[in-house]
This record gives C-alpha cells, sequence and structure tokens, in this order.
C-alpha cells in the first residue's frame, strides 16, 4: 500500500520558480517522495490483545446503564448485534462468571418467571475501587481537560464530543458535571444541554498544563545533563523499514525546523505552511500522549478538526511521519499509534489510570481460571464415572448361553 502527495517544503518550491529550466526535473523528484505504509506486527498486536477486553467492558456499560442494573437475558439477546456479541448471550455470562449473576424474576408482575442477569458482588467491588482510583486521580483528570481546551480554538470544545472520546483518554462517566461544579475556576459549560448543544469553556490559562511532553521532556533532560536541550520528535523506525534517499533528506530537514508548542497561538499561520504540519503533529503527538492507551481511532481524532484547527488531510501525518506515528489497519479502523509510547506489543508509557484496566483484566481473569477449573473437574468426574462403568460391566458374571 503507498501513501503518495507528501507535503513540497516552501524551498522546494521556491526553488521551482527561480530555476523554471529545471521544472521537470524536479517534479519527478517530488512526485517520487513517497512512503510505503509498512506493518507492524507488534503494535497490532497491541491493539488485538484489547478486543475481548473492550467486549466485556462494553456488555458491563450496557447491564450497568440499565434501570436497577439489571436486565432480562433475553432482552440482552437482542442486542447481540449492536454489542457485536459473536455468540449468545447467556454464553458470554457463563464464560465471565466474575461479571453477572443469572436470577430469576418477573418483568411484569404477573408475567411468567424469565432469566435476568445482574452484577456480581465482585463487579461491585470492582466498581468501587475505580471510584477510588478516579478520585485519587482526579489532579490528572482535571489537568487533561485543561490541556484538551488550552490546545483547542478559542478554548472551547463541544460537550458531546468530549463525552464521545472519555475512554480514550480516561475520563469518568460523570466527569463534565463534576468537575464543572468543583473546579469553576478552570471549567464553565455554556449553551444549552437539554438540546445537546453544549460546549465546555476554559476559564482560567494554567502555564503549568502549558508544557506539552516533548517540552518537559527536553526541561527533564537538561536538568539531568547540565545541557539546554532542543525540543523535538523521537523518531523511531521499525525495524526493516527503508526510506528512499529523497524522503530521508526531507524528514531531517523538517526535524530541523523550530519545534512549534502545540499550546501555542497559531492563529497567524497559515493552513498550508510547513510551520502548520509542525504544530499539527504536535498536536496530534500531545494528544495521543494524553490518551490513556497512547493509541486513537484517526476518526475519533477527525471528529476535532475544528477546534484543533486540523486541516482535511491531517491524517496523512501519520504516514508522512512513520517514524512517530504509526497508522494501524486491525480491526477494519485507522488507529493512530503513538510509536515512542511502546516497546514491541507492551505499553511502557504508563497512564496512571490504567490501573482501573488493570483491575478489570484481573476480574475477568479470575473469572476465567475459575470457568476453566469448572470445565476440567467436570471432565475429570466424566472420566472417573466412564472408568466406573467399565469396571462394574467388567466385574458383572457373564451369562451362560447353554449348559
Amino acid at each position: 500500500m503507498v501513501f503518495r502527495n507528501l507535503t513540497i517544503s516552501y524551498e522546494i518550491i521556491k526553488s521551482l520558480k527561480k530555476e523554471p529550466s529545471l521544472l521537470g526535473l524536479q517534479i519527478r523528484s517530488i512526485s517520487s517522495l513517497k512512503v510505503v505504509w509498512k506493518k507492524d506486527t507488534r503494535l497490532d498486536e497491541a491493539i488485538e490483545q484489547d478486543k475481548r477486553y473492550k467486549l466485556c467492558a462494553r456488555v458491563v456499560k450496557e447491564v450497568l446503564n440499565e434501570p436497577g442494573q439489571v436486565i432480562p437475558l433475553r432482552y440482552l439477546e437482542k442486542r447481540r448485534e449492536r454489542l457485536r456479541l459473536t455468540f449468545k448471550a447467556k454464553s458470554f455470562v457463563e464464560m465471565n462468571p466474575c461479571l453477572f449473576e443469572i436470577y430469576y424474576d418477573r418483568i411484569k408482575p404477573k408475567s411468567d418467571l424469565v432469566q435476568f442477569i445482574r452484577p456480581t458482588p465482585r463487579l461491585r467491588a470492582f466498581l468501587d475501587e475505580e471510584q477510588r482510583i478516579y478520585a485519587e486521580n482526579e489532579p490528572l483528570i482535571v489537568s487533561k481537560l485543561c490541556k484538551l481546551l488550552m490546545m483547542a480554538k478559542d478554548k472551547v470544545i463541544s460537550a458531546d464530543k468530549l463525552v464521545h472520546v472519555k475512554r480514550d483518554f480516561g475520563f469518568p462517566n460523570d466527569f463534565l458535571m463534576k468537575l464543572v461544579q468543583k473546579y469553576p475556576n478552570y471549567f464553565r459549560l455554556t449553551g444549552l444541554p437539554e438540546e445537546g448543544k453544549s460546549f465546555l469553556e476554559l476559564v482560567s490559562w494554567n502555564p503549568d498544563f502549558a508544557k506539552s511532553k516533548i517540552e518537559q521532556r527536553a526541561e527533564d533532560e537538561a536538568l539531568q545533563t547540565g545541557v539546554r536541550v532542543r525540543p523535538n520528535f523521537n523518531v523511531k523506525l521499525p525495524s526493516g523499514f527503508f526510506l528512499r534517499k529523497e524522503m530521508r533528506e526531507w524528514t531531517r530537514d523538517w526535524l530541523e525546523q523550530d519545534y512549534i508548542s502545540p499550546y501555542e497561538d497559531v492563529s497567524h499561520l497559515d493552513q498550508a505552511s510547513k510551520e502548520m504540519e509542525k504544530r499539527t503533529v504536535a498536536v496530534v503527538h500531545e494528544l495521543l500522549s494524553l490518551s490513556l492507551l497512547k493509541r486513537v481511532p484517526v476518526p475519533t481524532l477527525g471528529k476535532f478538526c475544528h477546534e484543533f484547527r486540523f486541516s482535511n488531510a491531517f491524517s496523512s501525518v501519520f504516514t508522512r511521519h512513520s517514524g512517530i506515528f504509526y497508522l494501524s489497519l486491525k480491526g477494519g479502523i485507522k488507529t493512530a499509534v503513538l510509536r515512542e509510547a511502546y516497546k514491541d506489543d507492551d505499553l511502557v508509557d504508563r497512564d496512571p489510570l490504567l490501573a482501573i484496566k488493570d483491575r478489570f483484566l484481573s476480574l475477568l481473569e479470575e473469572g476465567w481460571q475459575e470457568r476453566k477449573d469448572r470445565l476440567k473437574q467436570q471432565r475429570e468426574q466424566v472420566q472417573k464415572d466412564r472408568e466406573l462403568l467399565l469396571a462394574t460391566k467388567s466385574n458383572e458374571p457373564k451369562e451362560r448361553l447353554c449348559d
């Protein structure tokens, strides 16, 4: 798969105007600046590993959103397609014994008894633990939300869009109402919430939050070495990845340009300028750094083109800067991954809020092991019963057919 039409630098365009005799040669050179997409198996595996976790999280969310946090099993069965369940709902409950338990109740007072499901005590305990982790990391959540607003045009973002990405950044379900009421010095909710037209606005600018991951890393390195370090991107080309000479030179020149902070006012920059591309890469890098798993679906990022001043072709930065990002096609959706946050398929730059995911995975694995042990015991019991039956038959006296 080949991604073409890389951004042409301003210097090359000027050289074309000055030397029109070289126009044909230069165009061929520029048009040859292509980046071949190369599959990164390890990063794809990191995404694949989350499939089962995400499925379980979707079903749990579905049940918890029901009145009384209970649901008839047959109702859940009807929602299989929407939940992307590839097997029966009852099988899902049996495969995850730590999540739900089945009991009998009536949908209406005089109706027949039917199977319902409800959260297990262990799932309830996890939900309490989740709230505790959120409370412990509230300053981190506040800083993330402030940073998103500080990077945005006019320092305001649609509340609906923020709710849509709450899982990507690790925000709790009630983050809007809770944080707006608790931190009026930072946030203000405007518009008409009842009509779905509300916006979250930044009230005050905190300079402590106005440092990107790259700028903070440069500061930390300068403190350790005593040498001033220029903020710049880490370029980490995957094994076996090859860039043609022209592309290597283009990348080198691009890296030598001054870093533009995602928190800097760029209203004066032209959308098609090389400086604006540098800023776009900085914003995307910061967004992925703030995300929980250091990766976000490209369509999700695309919803914020207006807020973060992205061009319509912003997604080209993921292939043009393959040493910074990886564009995964796993699961039929494009996902932007921050390379420096991973070592093979392991996330090394871990967000403190990932403690919630770790605890949920432990709960799932506990249930899977219990089911595995139970099935093993059942198989062993069947084998014992079979052996006992064979032994009994072998000890029975044989009938004499004739004297």
